[in-house]
């Protein structure tokens, strides 16, 4: 049986089959050198003959690069051999809950998840360092000697890994900061579907940067905006106030973000417009004054906007100051097509009997939409025949507008709902949760029933928040992914004099409170006769914390180890790991997600560990009986894990081939296939 790998996957291997998909005819066959097995590799003169002139050659060419990039590249490729662990104790309702909160590096944690969850995820949000020189900048080379360490001042984790702050006396300033950032992207595209969408908050000092590191792994094609965001006025500045940030947004390909569907309105990067709840308010109670009299309809319309002060969002649309009966209000729209090679058909009015006259440029619609048109009642005609007709453009059609590269919402809101929320201020410069709703809505609308969201620096856990109250307000399902490495904080702080000795500390406890305060609002809309059946929301979370492999060295080098220390080991599984460590290790490693609904049976003393009802079975005993065998077999599972060590001899294990092979019907290749050891 083969073992199971329980190591994440190469990104030069990912790169090789996407090669492979396009230009099979480059590969061949060659020998390893260090294993002697024969394997595909590239030629790269076929490839280059398929390109023709389309190579770069010489010196010259448009290029971003900085010291380390390369490095960068290479450890975005290179595999680990990681875990995670997880933790049922620190979980809110671990049965049932499809989201995840993950402690570690998250270069790491992207890359255990890429099994998993390649192509599933439908947007990313993240608030990477801004780079002021006081932020944390995460160190990727883990194997650093204690002389090594003390060249820097920074975090160093239970497991080794570092948290260095990058000031501007560090003469890579710039480069540890786009190294970083730039092998992150690389794996954190592979996991978004072919629709999904990255937004990435950034600031001045590194805009131009990470604008470039996103055009390079994105491609600027699939560059979709730069979004400004006003945060309020700042009083104190040497020259000019700095009250903005930036968004960038990136779609994994933005072809698939065209509604290709005319039949269903396509309500995906677009926001409902501020202020109409307040004007259809005004038009009810102006048809209850006057009922079917237009005239003073429109006329209390005119006095009501003109009422309305200059900010009022509701002001916007006091061009929408007609009123139709049928329709309700509207604005006359242009009739004529700019083009000037419109239609000139005759268009009766309706009193005078007479053709209208036409517009310079002709008709906007064709002679056969006319009928259709004066059905709806949808031509607003003048006096008489020589007053040139127009449009009537609906106000409740028109609900909806594309959003907008430049908004303002102040940046003080968020800090003081963190505070009254937590209690106490915990955390600085929290992103706002109210503002992520909305990224998200922007471009879930249509996915809201399982839609994925990841952010991998989660910070004070905002994103989950966000998650939560949008499924509220509009009954949806999305799930969410937060990866935040345990940075300590500071002994003097109001955070760890209040019990939280890490950020991640401080982000599960938001989300638990979050959860608990959106579900008794929930409850309370729920008592409301009115307010109809809502499904509860998910508040729940999984915890996960990345460490080090299950398995003992010896696991991945045998080679190192004579034949006699390893009939001394007993077990290649680390003593402090449990039936749950493996499973999920395993899950990891053959690409199952790690939301899945999970139970255990006993049988004749073993556990057998379920995963979806048969998505994947797993025993870890030392022995399995064959009543396990033939219970595991009638689940009729995809995947198997067992222990290597429950098969004392070869020819149990050749009997649990024929009687897996009898009680399933799969054959000898598929055993092979759907059986692993660990």
């Amino acid at each position: 049986m083969e073992h199971l790998k329980q190591e994440t996957m190469s990104g030069a291997q990912l790169n090789l089959d996407a090669l492979y998909q396009v230009c099979p005819q480059c590969f061949t066959e060659s020998k390893d050198p260090k294993t002697g097995e024969i394997k595909h590799t590239v030629d790269f003169e076929k490839l280059r003959l398929l390109l023709g002139d389309n190579i770069a050659e010489g010196d010259e060419r448009y290029d971003f690069t900085w010291v380390g990039k390369r490095a960068a590249l290479q450890e975005a490729a290179k595999p680990i051999r990681k875990t995670l662990r997880p933790c049922p104790e620190e979980s809110v309702d671990w049965d049932n809950t499809k989201n995840l909160y993950i402690e570690g590096d998250n270069l790491e944690v992207l890359k255990l998840l890429q099994n998993s969850y390649m192509g599933k995820v439908k947007m990313i949000y993240i608030d990477p360092p801004y780079n002021t020189g006081n932020d944390f900048v995460y160190q990727d080379d883990f194997h650093q000697t204690k002389q090594d360490f003390d060249l820097f001042s920074g975090d160093v984790t239970d497991e080794g890994e570092r948290l260095v702050k990058n000031t501007e006396s560090n003469g890579r300033f710039h480069s540890d900061w786009c190294s970083m950032i730039y092998s992150r992207l690389m794996v954190a595209r592979s996991l978004l579907k072919e629709d999904g969408v990255i937004f990435i908050s950034i600031d001045d000092n590194e805009v131009e940067n990470l604008r470039k590191i996103g055009d390079e792994i994105f491609s600027e094609s699939n560059f979709v905006a730069q979004l400004v965001w006003e945060q309020g006025r700042k009083s104190m500045a040497a020259q000019v106030a700095i009250n903005h940030e930036y968004c960038l947004i990136y779609a994994k390909n933005r072809s698939y973000l065209i509604d290709y569907d005319n039949s269903v309105p396509n309500r995906n990067w677009q926001t409902y417009k501020k202020g109409l709840d307040k004007i259809y308010a005004e038009v009810d109670r102006l048809k209850a004054l006057y009922g079917s009299n237009v005239e003073e309809i429109e006329k209390g319309l005119a006095k009501f906007y003109k009422s309305l002060p200059d900010d009022d969002p509701a002001k916007a649309q006091s061009h929408y100051k007609k009123f139709d009966p049928c329709l309700g209000i509207y604005h006359p729209d242009n009739i004529s097509q700019g083009t000037g090679k419109g239609g000139r058909f005759p268009i009766i009015h309706p009193v005078t009997g007479k053709p209208c006259k036409v517009p310079g440029g002709g008709w906007r619609f064709s002679e056969s939409k006319l009928p259709e048109l004066l059905r709806e009642n949808r031509i607003a005609f003048g006096k008489d025949e020589t007053t040139v007709p127009c449009l009537k453009r609906f106000l409740k059609e028109t609900e909806y507008e594309v959003f907008a590269s430049v908004f303002y919402r102040d940046g003080r809101g968020a800090s003081k709902r963190l505070d009254m929320l937590m209690g106490d201020k915990l955390f600085d410069y929290p992103k706002d949760e109210e503002i992520i709703k909305l990224f998200i809505s922007l471009v879930t609308s249509y996915d809201k029933a399982d839609a994925l969201v990841l952010d991998f620096f989660s910070g004070s856990a905002t994103t989950a928040h966000a998650v939560f109250q949008l499924n509220a307000e509009d009954g949806g399902n999305r799930k969410f992914i937060l990866v935040q490495l345990p940075e300590k904080t500071e002994e003097d702080s109001q955070a760890f004099k209040a019990g939280y000795h890490d950020i991640c500390e401080i982000g599960k406890e938001r989300i638990r409170r979050a959860g608990k305060k959106i579900k008794e609002g929930q409850n309370v809309k729920q008592n409301d006769l009115f307010s109809g059946d809502q499904e509860p929301i998910d508040i729940g979370f999984r915890v996960f914390k990345c460490a080090d492999s299950n398995m003992k060295d010896v696991y991945y080098t045998p080679a190192e180890y004579s034949q006699e220390l390893l009939l001394g080991l007993e077990d290649n599984i680390k003593e402090d790991r449990n039936d749950l460590d493996l499973l999920f290790g395993c899950m990891l490693d053959w690409g199952v997600t790690l939301d899945l609904p999970l139970r255990t049976e006993k049988v004749d003393g073993v556990t057998i560990h379920i995963v979806n009802e048969g998505d994947l079975v797993a025993c870890f005993d030392q022995s399995i009986p064959e009543t396990a065998i033939d219970r595991i077999a009638s689940l009729h599972p995809m995947r198997v894990v067992l222990r290597d060590n429950c098969f004392k001899e070869a020819k149990e294990k050749m009997n649990f081939f024929e009687i897996f092979k009898q009680r399933t019907g799969w054959s000898e290749d598929e055993v092979r296939k759907n059986v692993k050891v660990i």
